[in-house]
């Protein structure tokens, strides 16, 4: 067997490589989601009603949260057999050319049907890829972290979510400071597409220098790899699986309650400008920042990450009540501080998920069993969060919204009581 030099990855390096790579990726994904609120109804979806529309674009955007679990156990696979590195790089393109190619999409009036065809084929290519990168990224960070520093270490590429977000939102918003709406409409949007390529290309250089982690190379001198590694998850790890899912359902609600639907009805319903919504979600998503490290701080030097994380979610919960009558106030400061509110404890949920879920499970399958439960995460928690929350403020009214999230987080709040640590913070079990 081929010898792995583990001692060539520098912190800075990982931190560098973790944090850059997510940061591209959620990017990709996050630009669709702008464009799912803002135009994509428009263009694949025009002969619908406007709320039709927009639901129809929300349904889009869940094809890739439906993807996610099938890259999480394809990319788990090799890397838990033949390495975190260049699963992560394959992961990365996949994400990457998925994201570049909707640029290129032709309009339903060009296409037909072939056009929301094509584009739910390239969401569900973001979604594989995605599947595949948070996980390689938490277990390159938290692999990697010296002692007291994991949960730290593993909000890296927690950081690359804010980071992501800025950037995507951050380019359409210039792009409605400088396109009419009807340029935007037409081509502008396709112009963020584009941009992937060139940040894809920066973060394969990046980890393209990385060598497999120090664990990782430990865990194949004790045995070989394991020859299905989803398998022998579902078989001894199929309890702590379902607990680490449940317990980061939160986050994914929370994060497309405020912002992919937030985004929707507050240019679609509440009749606030675009670049209006888009300069108050920019300015909230910076106390998303600061909830991920404050957490991760919290869960290092103080507490631990599970009792952080269950501490968010029951911050959750009550907040949850309060976006009713904020978010329907008729303030737009009143929009913003409950979105700053809420991506504030969205970094409570989620900044120490980093170091937890990995910590789950051992290093020999801890690749799937960590991607997989982030991802089916995704789909119970983010999958249909923006649909069911357009339905029910259409029909039930917006303070059933915040009630979906507080649901949403006493669920994640059960998973997470129902954990405790052993000896090792990798080991687990259930409290009867």
């Amino acid at each position: 067997m081929t010898t792995i030099a583990p001692a060539a990855n520098s912190p800075r390096r990982v931190l560098l490589a973790s944090f850059v790579g997510t940061g591209v990726e959620f990017y990709d994904f996050y630009i669709y989601a702008t464009a799912a609120s803002l135009v994509f109804g428009q263009v694949f979806f025009p002969v619908a009603e406007p709320g039709m529309q927009q639901m129809a674009s929300f349904a889009t955007l869940a094809v890739a949260f439906f993807a996610r679990p099938v890259g999480a156990a394809f990319f788990g696979h090799f890397g838990d057999r033949i390495g975190r590195k260049s699963t992560l790089v394959a992961s990365l393109l996949t994400m990457g050319l998925s994201t570049t190619l909707i640029a290129f999409l032709p309009t339903y009036a060009q296409a037909g049907w072939w056009a929301p065809f094509i584009l739910c084929l390239l969401r569900f290519g973001q979604g594989f890829g995605l599947g595949g990168e948070w996980g390689g990224a938490a277990l390159l960070a938290v692999e990697n972290a010296p002692p007291g520093w994991r949960a730290r270490f593993g909000c890296a590429p927690q950081m690359g979510a804010p980071a992501g977000f800025i950037a995507a939102n951050g380019l359409f918003l210039l792009l409605g400071l400088w396109l009419t709406p009807e340029q935007f409409r037409e081509w502008g949007w396709r112009i963020p597409f584009l941009v992937s390529a060139l940040l894809v290309g920066l973060g394969l250089w990046i980890r393209l220098k990385l060598t497999e982690t120090a664990e990782f190379a430990a865990a194949l001198e004790e045995a070989p790899p394991p020859a299905v590694p989803l398998a022998e998850l579902l078989r001894s790890h199929g309890l702590v699986t379902l607990a680490g899912t449940i317990g980061a359902i939160a986050c994914f609600a929370l994060y497309y309650i405020t912002t992919a639907f937030a985004l929707g009805y507050g240019t679609k319903t509440l009749g606030y400008s675009m670049q209006s919504m888009l300069l108050v979600q920019l300015g909230a998503i910076l106390f998303m920042a600061v909830g991920i490290y404050a957490s991760a701080w919290l869960a290092d030097m103080r507490f631990d990450e599970r009792r952080v994380l269950a501490g968010g979610c029951v911050a959750v919960v009550l907040a949850g009540f309060l976006l009713g009558p904020m978010m329907g106030s008729g303030s737009l400061a009143m929009v913003f501080a409950y979105l700053a509110l809420a991506l504030l404890l969205m970094g409570f949920v989620y900044g120490p998920l980093g170091a937890w879920l990995p910590g789950l499970f051992p290093p020999r399958v801890r690749y799937t069993g960590a991607s997989m439960a982030f991802n089916i995460a995704g789909v119970l928690g983010g999958g249909l969060t923006p649909l069911f929350a357009q339905a029910l403020a259409e029909n039930v009214g917006l303070a059933a919204v915040g009630w979906y999230g507080s649901v949403a987080a006493g669920l994640s709040l059960v998973a997470l009581v129902a954990t405790r640590p052993r000896a090792r913070v990798h080991a687990v079990v259930l409290e009867p």
